[in-house]
């Protein structure tokens, strides 16, 4: 008994059930409908004929009197086989005065309209049935005429026939097409699900397969795989940061662990000590700063903050960021330039003000005395973008992908001043407004842009 529970309970049987059902339901919901529809044409067809005839006979009594009738019923007799046609003439006691019928059939009631019934033929003497219609004459004498109803139910059995046989047919091929339908879904839905479990075991490259007829299953799948390369490289990046959090963090924490231990030299004098707690403080300082910068990553990388996005000038935010720079650029013999202009966008002011601060720290970190750094708006097909060039010495072609990375930096040494941590917070903060961060080096100089998408405007 399991196991037709089981085979019930499986989705392939389930949805070939469902489309077999509901195609057989349609389908005979649409053949019953043509079926009602063509005896009711056949049935009002044969009714208009011998509705025109009776009218007509009553028409000839009214003009010609009984041997009128009688004459135009007999001459329409002749070829009435030809037409399956029946006519019945009798006095007000049921003699027979002229048609194809032996008697008058006691169950039907002159005048009593439509009528289904079975009659003998005089001519074969057989039972026919017939449709037919009566009315009694105004000297009491009875009047029927009627159709054979033998090919019009010869003809509904056909029809009836053909039904059933079109229902059987619709049963095999919902039954065919339902089975078709579930292979190919779920042959798709086995690549998506093998994927799935091949990412569970620890293979973070696996992606699902593309069959390349752009149906909306490879649409699906591209998305998919677009977040997988996502998550790739998120889990790429926290790989990387624990390990660089642990090879970055373990320098200062021993260098403060040493100053904290001279501080408890008895042998240290007041100025030393000062000294000592001066250095201890500079390097608390860059622990915390390293930590809030991890946790700035961490809040754009997961979208929060966006419940706080405003519209955002991009040409006065520029102008203010580079106001503030101008004294730090000037003492190092640097120019700062604002040129081009953007579109507002809806962004987080706050953060946009970081990153391109960050971007500018970058740059005054490698811009030679007497050198210019360039700042630039502009749209590039809706797209606003802000970029900050430099004319320092570039980065190697090899190391621009992985600029964005956290705790990536050119100076081998890793000083304290440079956690390798500001322009991927920068990448951060572009995803975070949908937009993206590149880096190209240019002769001379470093230019990396920040661009917002269309959606953040």
């Amino acid at each position: 008994m399991a196991k037709p529970l089981v085979f019930i309970r499986n989705s392939r049987t389930r949805l070939v059930l469902a489309s077999m059902v509901l195609s057989t339901l349609l389908t005979a919901a649409v053949l019953g409908l043509v079926y009602v529809t063509a005896n009711r044409t056949i049935a009002g067809e044969t009714r208009s004929v011998v509705t025109a005839e009776l009218t007509g006979l009553a028409d000839e009594y009214e003009r010609l009197g009984m041997i009128g009738l009688i004459t135009a019923i007999e001459r329409r007799t002749e070829n009435a086989a030809e037409r399956d046609a029946l006519y019945l003439l009798t006095d007000p006691l049921g003699t027979v005065l002229a048609g194809n019928l032996t008697s008058w059939p006691p169950e039907v009631e002159p005048g009593s309209g439509w009528v289904e019934l079975d009659l003998i033929r005089t001519a074969s003497n057989e039972p026919v049935p017939i449709s037919a219609a009566s009315i009694r004459l105004r000297g009491g004498e009875r009047l029927l005429v009627g159709r054979d109803a033998s090919a019009r139910r010869q003809f509904d059995r056909v029809l009836f026939r053909s039904v059933a046989l079109a229902l059987m047919a619709a049963l095999a091929l919902s039954l065919l097409t339902g089975w078709l339908l579930t292979r190919l879904v779920f042959s798709r839905l086995k690549d998506i699900a093998q994927t799935a479990d091949d990412i569970v075991s620890g293979d973070l490259t696996r992606r699902i397969p593309l069959r390349g007829s752009g149906d909306e299953f490879d649409q699906m799948g591209a998305t998919l795989n677009e977040m997988l390369d996502r998550i790739e490289e998120l889990v790429s990046n926290l790989r990387t940061a624990s390990n660089s959090v642990a090879h970055d963090l373990r320098s200062p924490l021993s260098r403060l662990r040493q100053r904290v231990e001279a501080l408890s030299d008895p042998g240290r004098t007041g100025p030393e000590r000062e000294a000592d707690a001066a250095r201890a403080l500079s390097e608390v300082d860059h622990l915390l700063r390293v930590f809030a910068q991890l946790t700035e990553i961490s809040r754009a990388e997961a979208g929060l903050g966006r419940e706080e996005f405003e519209p955002v000038d991009l040409g006065q935010l520029v102008q203010d960021v580079v106001e503030l720079y101008d004294p730090v650029a000037a003492d190092q013999s640097v120019r700062l330039q604002v040129e081009g202009e953007a579109e507002p966008v809806r962004g987080h002011r706050p953060l946009l003000s970081q990153a391109l601060s960050n971007l500018l720290e970058n740059a005054l970190r490698y811009a030679p005395p007497g050198s210019e750094i360039t700042v630039s708006l502009s749209d590039v097909r809706g797209y606003p973008r802000l970029s900050v060039r430099d004319e320092g010495p570039g980065v190697p072609e090899t190391e621009l992908p992985r600029l964005a990375q956290p705790f990536v930096t050119l100076d081998p040494a890793r000083s304290c001043r440079n956690s390798g941590l500001g322009l991927a917070l920068v990448a951060a903060i572009a995803r975070m407004h949908g937009g993206a961060f590149a880096a190209e080096n240019r002769d001379p100089g470093l230019e990396v842009t920040l661009s917002l998408a269309k959606q953040a405007a």
